[in-house]
């Protein structure tokens, strides 16, 4: 028999799905900034190995020469960024969600369970839960990510006004740097999200939209013999030696 498991509550949904967009334009309009001054390449010697990003890159998606266009778009959007992570972490604390998105000591043991049985090196489907112990790690990760982000934005954006802030990040290079490796990872983050998403299924998605999931009965799920008053199963008494048996 199905059953509706309640995951996501109406603010959480609304957090995720804001957040979504608000990033989107935040990585975006970073990249039009970035074109202006893109000095991050890996390089053997006088050898480039990686460009973030080659020429054709940036004329390919039309990001040349819109500076002005991508700063203007990137602090209006800051802001919105930053009430909505406020806003998420406030009622996290408030709800008592953070206890299903912070990792215990059992985490990362779970995260390993989780990345074998998706890599299909594990047959064996880790325990149906809220947050996985993988999903625990990725999620309180991007909340520290977001974190930085905003610091180390400030620290860049206004290094005079903010020089302690700047200092504290290592320095105006340093934190531009930081900066540019947190939006990395969001983006690989985002692909990862979206493989485990198509993985996971419909009804997995649809949780996040509607906030429950239809789970399906396991073949190994056996029927109880009675249901007691606090809803646990009672497990059948042994048969009376003194009574005949019933054929």
């Amino acid at each position: 028999m199905k059953r509706i498991v309640h995951k996501h509550p109406l603010a959480i949904r609304w957090f995720h799905w804001i957040n979504f967009p608000v990033l989107f334009v935040m990585i975006w309009s970073g990249m039009l900034i970035y074109w202006a001054y893109d000095p991050y390449k890996i390089t053997i010697g006088n050898w480039t190995l990686v460009s973030f990003f080659p020429d054709g890159f940036y004329k390919f998606l039309g990001l040349s020469r819109r500076l002005a266009e991508g700063m203007a778009w990137h602090f209006v959007f800051m802001w919105l960024f930053l009430l909505n992570g406020l806003l998420y972490v406030g009622y996290t604390f408030i709800s008592g969600e953070w206890r299903h998105l912070v990792p215990n000591r059992h985490s990362f043991r779970e995260a390993i369970q989780v990345t074998l049985y998706d890599l299909g090196l594990r047959k064996t489907q880790p325990p149906f839960v809220k947050y996985n112990g993988a999903q625990k790690i990725a999620y309180f990760s991007i909340m520290i990510m977001g974190v930085g982000s905003v610091l180390t934005g400030y620290a860049i954006y206004k290094p005079t006004q903010f020089y302690w802030l700047t200092t504290l990040m290592g320095g105006y290079e340093m934190a531009r740097l930081i900066h540019f490796a947190l939006t990395i990872g969001y983006v690989l983050f985002f692909f990862v999200h979206l493989g485990q998403v198509i993985r996971a299924g419909w009804h997995n998605f649809q949780s996040m939209v509607t906030g429950f999931e239809v789970i399906k009965p396991n073949a190994d799920d056996r029927p109880t013999v009675t249901q007691s008053t606090n809803d646990k199963p009672v497990e059948p008494t042994e048969p009376n030696p003194t009574q005949p048996a019933l054929s």
